[in-house]
């Protein structure tokens, strides 16, 4: 019999996660809140429902794909009764509590759980270099490895706590914001000098590559306590402080965002942190 899954949520990712799972071979099942939403999926040969709790008992496995885990919630309300003997995987945002909490409803109501999280964009889904990680229910995750593989290439098991995945998706996603900030802001200095953004990719992925490679190093000095070994100092992102307002003079760039950053870097030298490696600002993060 060809596979049946349930998909919960037909935004981009769900989208990308429905047709993923189409082009594989499985028998997919859709539900969105607006149903019109589904149109195109029900073209590539989705099977659409308008009540959540006819597309709850059409398949096994539910993937919810929603914007966190109370809207997933919400949505699996009307239908909870039929989720006994099922098994809920996410594929959404959310706060580790969001997580915790998701996971007993669910259990409370004769399902096992499963929570993910798809480290790239829906365009990348089914990408061999996509990765995946999962936490919570280790039987899940093992019943399912071959259709959560269908969307990445990369699968990795966190652990039995529920909200790991989460956790780490809070951890690891607090990279993207201030780096996309970083880019948007040399791209509007190209631009004071109508110099395209363009110009500046060669350069960025260079940049973000020695990056990359400086990743064990900030490891092992925080989990070592030891702040000696990168040779970039506090001091040194100090002293640059006060290059901001010529710049910001010059292009004529709002560099407001980065005070909170300023106000870091202030308390670590005041702290006399200032000869330590810039690492040594985990201190301060941490509340230390």
């Amino acid at each position: 019999m060809t596979k049946q899954v349930t998909v919960l949520g037909t935004g981009s990712m769900g989208t990308a996660i429905a047709n993923a799972l189409l082009s594989a071979g499985y028998r997919t099942h859709v539900w969105n809140r607006s149903h019109e939403r589904t149109g195109s999926l029900v073209d590539a040969g989705a099977i659409a429902h308008r009540e959540i709790a006819d597309a709850v008992t059409a398949a096994p496995v539910l993937l919810g794909v929603q914007t966190d885990f109370d809207a997933t919630r919400a949505s699996l309300r009307p239908a909870a009764d039929a989720l006994t003997g099922r098994d809920v995987i996410t594929l959404n945002s959310g706060t580790a509590a969001q997580a915790r909490q998701f996971a007993d409803w669910v259990r409370a109501r004769g399902a096992r759980s499963l929570a993910g999280a798809i480290k790239n964009v829906p365009a990348a889904v089914g990408e061999p270099d996509t990765l995946l990680y999962f936490a919570g229910d280790r039987e899940v995750f093992d019943t399912h490895r071959e259709t959560l593989r269908v969307f990445g290439g990369e699968l990795d098991f966190l652990g039995q706590e529920p909200d790991l995945a989460a956790f780490y998706e809070a951890a690891v996603g607090a990279t993207l914001l201030p780096t996309l900030l970083g880019f948007l802001e040399g791209a509007a200095m190209l631009g004071s000098r109508e110099l395209p953004a363009a110009s500046m990719v060669p350069y960025a992925r260079k940049w973000l590559r020695m990056i990359e490679s400086l990743l064990p190093v900030l490891a092992e000095e925080i989990d070592a306590e030891d702040y000696t070994r990168l040779g970039s100092s506090v001091e040194l992102f100090h002293t640059m402080i006060e290059s901001d307002p010529q710049t910001a003079a010059e292009t004529g760039v709002d560099l407001s965002w980065h005070a909170p950053m300023h106000d870091l870097l202030r308390r670590a030298v005041a702290d006399g942190r200032g000869e330590q490696s810039v690492t040594a600002l985990y201190e301060l993060l941490a509340g230390r």
